[in-house]
């Protein structure tokens, strides 16, 4: 199956979001009372494989359906409780940065407030001078776990789709968390649509490529990979719960803008393109943010 987060024009001034079902060349709203299933993704994850079996059986019943070409749609999870990140987990890219390759996995945040949408800009802000893209493979946590060994990590997981590791290189390299450089707004552009795994398939093998504007910068697969998806969630899982709708970054191949010489950073007017084998194409332009206006003071 394929699941997005989407509004209607109807929505705009409410802000509301909806989960669906892609049904061909419509969407159909799984928050409709037809169907008897909660109308955010998170909540909708969080009810496992029964609500899953509901949602492929929805397309039986009455619930609205949607044009696709007249909804938004947004990240699939719209609203993370988390977004962590693997650093360094593709041999070629490890190479690239002249590392060596990790003995243990290097995990990171993203704060969830710079998750964006298919289509949404990515904001160069003011402060900096080396934004950076990261195009990768993202798994969606389904059900709340912990302790999760490799051979049932499949189990948590709700689904895939594509996340944009946006960077913002100069602020990532004041300190060893990363957490500044990963998150101003806007720099975590996911999906289009969330792949369950089922209809994805195996992941140990995936094209993943990202062009900006019309230059192919990166052009692997999810082969290279250090460690795996089963890995990282036994990893994670050692330590603390995953909370569903959690979106986990499984790391970016080589030929990212730091990766040149010079180096091939983002600039306004830019569209990047980061396209993963059976999920699709995550769209993004870039654009110039001005200066930080304060919000929340009297």
């Amino acid at each position: 199956m394929r699941l997005a987060t989407f509004s209607v024009p109807s929505d705009a001034s409410a802000g509301t979001v909806r989960p669906g079902l892609i049904v061909g060349d419509e969407v159909l709203d799984l928050s409709d009372p037809a169907t008897g299933l909660p109308s955010s993704m998170p909540a909708l994850l969080a009810l496992g494989p029964d609500a899953m079996e509901r949602v492929r059986a929805a397309p039986l019943g009455r619930a609205a359906r949607h044009p696709l070409d007249m909804v938004k749609r947004h990240a699939p999870v719209p609203d993370p409780p988390n977004i962590l990140a693997i650093g360094m987990n593709y041999r070629a890219h490890v190479a690239e940065m002249g590392r060596e390759p990790p003995q243990y996995q290097y995990w990171f945040n993203k704060q969830r407030t710079s998750i964006a949408g298919p289509g949404d800009p990515i904001v160069l802000p003011s402060v900096s001078s080396m934004v950076d893209y990261e195009g990768e493979l993202a798994m969606i946590i389904g059900p709340r776990c912990q302790h999760v060994p490799v051979a049932r990590a499949m189990e948590v997981v709700a689904g895939f789709t594509i996340v944009n590791d946006v960077s913002a290189r100069d602020w990532q390299l004041r300190t060893p968390t990363f957490t500044m450089g990963k998150s101003f707004d806007s720099h975590a552009p996911c999906g289009p649509e969330m792949v369950t795994v089922d209809e994805l398939g195996l992941t140990s093998d995936l094209a993943i490529r990202t062009w900006v504007n019309d230059e192919l910068r990166q052009d692997s697969t999810t082969a290279d990979l250090i460690f795996d998806c089963g890995a990282m969630i036994e990893y994670l899982t050692t330590a603390f719960p995953l909370e569903p709708g959690t979106i986990i970054a499984t790391g970016t191949p080589a030929g990212v803008g730091a990766g040149f010489t010079p180096p091939k950073f983002l600039a306004e007017g830019d569209v990047v393109r980061v396209a993963i084998e059976g999920i699709g194409e995550l769209i993004n332009p870039v654009v110039q943010g001005g200066l930080p206006v304060p919000v929340g003071l009297a």
